[in-house]
């Protein structure tokens, strides 16, 4: 067998897993995806790329697709305190000064990514319920009945992963004390508005986001606001749009513009694990929010589980079948521990977001210097280290 001609079953596709199955097949891998919901879709919200991950979406052919669906955020882009007061410009680019950043609506890239897929590749109506292995054999079974083989199970079925379990020790979601309401709106119910900039206002306990998607024909926006009772993890949730206008009544006028345009809203209550200690046992490795869900407020929940799939992919290219179970060790090594600064410095962030200071001049400077730890994370390419991880792995196995 060609070492290349591994079989992959993915389970979860959203964007993790589609895009893992992208660069996958790439690499001439036979990978098939199965997804638990009927058919593939998402809810109206948005999602940032960031040039990280998007360096990873153009190696796998899908720059053209990301510029025709995404809308490119610019230096315009500003932080402002709650009452319109500006604080800082937003980070947009890496060190070098390339701006490949994009608000999605996450349907398009949903979609995007699944258009690029081979026809039969991926498989609806599965949600996997259980895993086992034996020697080079590793099988999910799902709750339809059925049953998947492959050489190696990537687990991308997000933070209430039903396979978790069989990787990694037992945890629970954490709750953060928060809830986000959030959609997109029409550009022409709000033509004012710009669509070439992501702003964010701060607020005590709360703050609000928007970002244009689908090429600014849509503005997403996101309000974050204290929970007074832990909810169920949901994406989808329906919230009351004259709740969410009381939550920031008094701020910027802009925002209650934008708000009295809003007659429907979901509503998310925001979770993350801490970072787990192992993601990998024999053939099956986590991936994306299955091994690292994080909040929001960095915007990496996305561009992670991409680099995810780049590194899986990277490092699985150099492997046969025999050495699959090692090499998925290799790919949790690389990813870990970056993932979990990552999941940490969002929740710092967050903190400085809802203005968990008493002193907003120290809030702003901080806001003002996180910059830095943007550009390093957006220069960040995943690909040069995953060679040297996997070269380093094939002097270990073929010494």
């Amino acid at each position: 067998m060609h070492r290349n001609r591994l079989r992959i079953v993915v389970v979860g596709g959203g964007i993790g897993g589609l895009f893992a199955a992208n660069a996958l097949i790439a690499r001439g891998f036979d990978v098939t995806v199965y997804e638990q919901a009927p058919a593939l879709s998402e809810i109206g919200a948005g999602v940032f790329l960031t040039p990280n991950s998007v360096r990873q979406l153009q190696r796998v052919g899908l720059g053209p697709a990301v510029e025709k669906a995404g809308a490119r955020v610019g230096t315009g882009s500003h932080y402002f305190r709650h009452d319109g007061a500006p604080i800082a410009p937003v980070q947009v680019t890496d060190s070098v000064g390339w701006n490949a950043t994009f608000g999605m609506h996450r349907a398009d890239l949903v979609e995007l990514l699944a258009a690029a897929l081979p026809q039969g590749v991926v498989r609806t109506g599965h949600r996997g319920t259980g895993f086992e292995q034996a020697g080079d054999v590793a099988r999910v079974s799902f709750a339809n009945g059925a049953t998947a083989e492959g050489d190696i199970v990537v687990a991308a079925d997000g933070i209430h992963s039903e396979l978790r379990h069989y990787a990694a020790p037992p945890s629970r979601p954490v709750f953060h004390g928060s809830v986000a309401y959030r959609g997109v709106l029409p550009h022409q119910l709000i033509p004012h508005w710009p669509t070439d900039r992501w702003m964010m206002w701060l607020g005590k306990a709360r703050h609000f986001l928007t970002f244009p998607v689908r090429a600014g024909e849509l503005i997403n926006y996101v309000g974050f606001v204290p929970a007074d009772a832990e909810m169920k993890e949901s994406w989808s949730a329906p919230g009351d749009p004259g709740m969410l206008r009381s939550e920031f009544e008094g701020w910027d006028p802009r925002i209650g513009a934008l708000l009295s345009q809003v007659q429907k809203t979901f509503r998310w209550a925001l979770y993350d694990r801490e970072p787990l200690p192992a993601w990998t046992t024999g053939r099956l490795t986590l991936l994306g929010d299955a091994a690292h869900p994080m909040l929001p407020h960095l915007g990496q929940g996305a561009n992670q589980s991409i680099e995810d799939g780049m590194a899986l992919a990277t490092i699985l290219a150099r492997v046969d079948s025999n050495n699959a179970p090692t090499a998925l060790l290799a790919y949790e090594r690389l990813r870990r521990e970056r993932v979990a600064a990552v999941q940490r410095g969002a929740r710092e962030n967050g903190m400085r977001y809802d203005s968990s200071y008493t002193d907003l001049g120290v809030r702003d400077a901080e806001i003002a210097a996180h910059a830095a730890f943007r550009r390093r994370l957006y220069d960040h390419d995943v690909v040069p280290e995953a060679e040297a991880a996997a070269v380093a792995l094939m002097r270990v196995v073929n010494p």
